[in-house]
């Protein structure tokens, strides 16, 4: 096979490169400023550390770590309009890059079973997956309307539950009342382990925000992250736990889920009006950071059979039916404490795309060896493993400094001269790509130009 075929067959529209004014995606320029509410139940403070409040600095620091490298990754995506798959070739190699990929796309269709089993709960008898499919119809570049909607929506509401709270029970008697029982290094790994829950809700999208930066009109656009982020979920995780420490004092446990919370009202209206703005909320999240990351992944790995909408389709198909969520939350204990826990690869994942291929192999092997035991513990606690499991506490930040200072050391002491070319290897007059017309594009992208330098 030629050069001209090897390359055209791995090509797909869904992947080109974007127009450089391509987004109506997000309310503004970027995707800070409707992002915020999206990961609607995630941003509760750990249960391990037991005064909720000491738990704020962990969050506000987790979010600060993550917005940076949202930013630094995402700088590619707004520069370039393409996304992560496509990007990560670059860091990993081309056939190295499909086990980040395929990761990334279980992921997002597990983590879209979840939410949409999730999602399915907050409101009797309304099935979730009806109200996504018609949404995964509309072209990313055109859904911000819904996001829109939901940023007035979302955001009063959850005040709402804030107000609430305090005037139930004041902070006098709630949230400041409760005093941490831990102390010296107990304390200190369980506010890390504090710190890494933080950092794990958005370490997916520290992985893969070209995803979403990629629609942005220019690379500034998406620097409001470094602000919305770590202000937003500062807020979002200080209503979490004001609602939850609340919760103590009315109903006599911890309550860290917010539709078991409402379970308890009696206000049959208000639990209503709460219990679908968190549909909502799970409804954006399972848009936005699931169904469009895992079909993104799709287009890269059967480029002549999927686009971004096929994509989603299928997403929506095998995440919420194939991985069986139902099952997975009331039984399978251990198989979503390791998904959890995948944040092992993740941390590594962001390391190496910051830095930017053997060099990522071995990166990889250097960074994920020593939080595997705490991440074998953590799925059967029966294994002991003695103080390695300390390491696991804080993994995606272990996993993300070990990885960046290995890949640049790597990268400069041994530079990937092979990488270089003279110019560009694709011929620069590349049509412009909109998905509304992807499976179109699909099969005249086989007899696209191909200029070897």
């Amino acid at each position: 096979m030629t050069l001209h075929k090897r390359v055209a067959a791995w090509m797909n529209p869904s992947a080109w490169a974007l127009e450089p004014e391509p987004s109506t995606f997000a309310p503004t320029d970027g995707r800070g400023g409707s992002r915020w509410s999206n990961k609607d139940m995630d941003p509760v403070p750990p249960q391990k550390v037991k005064a909720p409040i000491q738990a704020l600095p962990a969050i506000a620091l987790g979010h600060v770590i993550i917005a940076t490298v949202m930013v630094l990754n995402g700088t590619v995506g707004a520069r370039l309009h393409v996304s992560f798959p496509v990007l990560n070739r670059s860091s990993f190699g081309f056939y190295c890059s499909y086990f980040s990929v395929i990761s990334r796309m279980v992921l997002s269709m597990f983590w879209l079973g979840i939410q949409a089993y999730t999602g399915s709960q907050c409101v009797y008898q309304v099935p979730i997956l009806k109200l996504l499919m018609p949404l995964m119809f509309v072209s990313p570049q055109k859904i911000r309307w819904f996001f829109l909607f939901k940023a007035v929506i979302v955001p009063p509401a959850w005040f709402a539950i804030l107000i609430w709270a305090f005037v139930k029970v004041p902070a006098s008697k709630g949230l400041f009342v409760q005093h941490s029982k831990l102390s010296g290094s107990a304390f200190s790994y369980a506010w890390l382990s504090g710190l890494n829950s933080a950092l794990g809700i958005y370490s997916t999208l520290a992985v893969n925000i070209p995803d979403f930066t990629r629609y942005a009109k220019n690379e500034r656009a998406q620097y409001v992250q470094l602000l919305v982020i770590p202000a937003a979920f500062t807020l979002v995780g200080f209503i979490g736990i004001a609602v939850t420490s609340a919760g103590v004092v009315l109903y006599g446990s911890v309550l860290w889920n917010p539709l078991t919370l409402i379970d308890h009202w009696e206000n049959r209206p208000a639990a209503f009006f709460a219990a679908f703005t968190f549909a909502l909320a799970t409804l954006g999240t399972n848009i936005s950071a699931n169904t469009l990351s895992a079909a993104n992944d799709l287009t890269v790995l059967f480029p002549k059979y999927i686009n971004i909408r096929r994509g989603q389709v299928i997403s929506a198909i095998v995440g919420p039916w194939a991985f069986v969520p139902w099952e997975i939350v009331t039984g399978a204990q251990g198989f979503l404490a390791f998904m959890n826990g995948y944040t092992v690869f993740l941390g590594p994942f962001a390391g190496v795309m910051v830095a930017d291929n053997w060099r990522a192999v071995v990166t990889m092997l250097v960074a994920v060896p020593p939080n595997m035991p705490g991440l074998i513990s953590s799925v059967n606690p029966s294994v002991r493993v003695g103080g390695a499991v300390k390491v696991f506490d804080f993994a995606w930040l272990f996993g993300f400094f070990v990885s960046l200072t290995v890949y640049s050391f790597l990268s400069l002491v041994f530079p990937a001269e092979e990488t270089f070319v003279e110019e560009a290897i694709i011929d620069g007059s590349e049509e412009v790509f909109d998905d509304d017309n992807a499976s179109q594009d699909t099969k005249r992208s086989q007899d696209k130009e191909i200029v070897v330098a």
